[in-house]
C-alpha cells in the first residue's frame, strides 16, 4: 500500500518529506503534494517529516479523505482522470486534471502555511496546476 497526502497539505505544500524520500515519489501541485502509488515503496520515510501531518498510510487514511486516494493517483500521474472515482471533487480538480511535475528536493513552505495547516476541509482551495519549475 503507498502512502497518501491528504488534506492539512492544501495550501501549506511543506517539502520536509521530500527531502527524505529514496525514490523521488512526490509530485508538485500549485498548493499541495502528491505521492505517486505505483512509485512509493512503502518505506514510511515521509510520514514523520510531515510538519501538518498530511501524510497516511493509505490503510491509515482518516476516512473523511478518501477522495485524496485518488487525487493523488491523478495528479502524480498514476492514473487518468476518466478512469477515477471523482466522487466528491470540485468540478475544477476535475476539469483542470493533469500531472503533476516531479519534485526531488526541498523547498520553502508557501507563505502562510503555519496558519493554513490549522484550516480543515481545505478540498475546494486545492489548485489542480502544476507547481514545477
Amino acid at each position: 500500500m503507498a502512502y497518501i497526502v491528504a488534506d492539512p497539505c492544501v495550501k501549506c505544500k511543506y517539502t520536509d518529506c521530500v527531502a527524505v524520500c529514496p525514490v523521488d515519489c512526490f509530485y508538485e501541485g500549485e498548493n499541495m503534494l502528491v505521492i505517486h502509488p505505483d512509485e512509493c515503496i512503502d518505506c514510511g520515510a515521509c510520514e514523520p517529516e510531515c510538519p501538518t501531518t498530511a501524510i497516511f498510510e493509505e490503510s491509515e487514511l482518516p476516512e473523511k479523505w478518501n477522495v485524496y486516494i485518488e487525487l493523488n493517483a491523478v495528479y502524480s500521474g498514476a492514473k487518468e482522470v476518466d478512469d477515477a472515482d471523482t466522487e466528491g471533487w470540485p468540478q475544477a480538480l476535475i476539469d483542470g486534471a493533469n500531472k503533476w511535475a516531479n519534485i526531488t528536493e526541498q523547498k520553502s513552505p508557501l507563505d502562510g502555511a503555519d496558519d493554513a495547516a490549522k484550516e480543515e476541509n481545505k478540498l475546494a482551495e486545492l489548485s489542480p496546476t502544476s507547481g514545477g519549475d
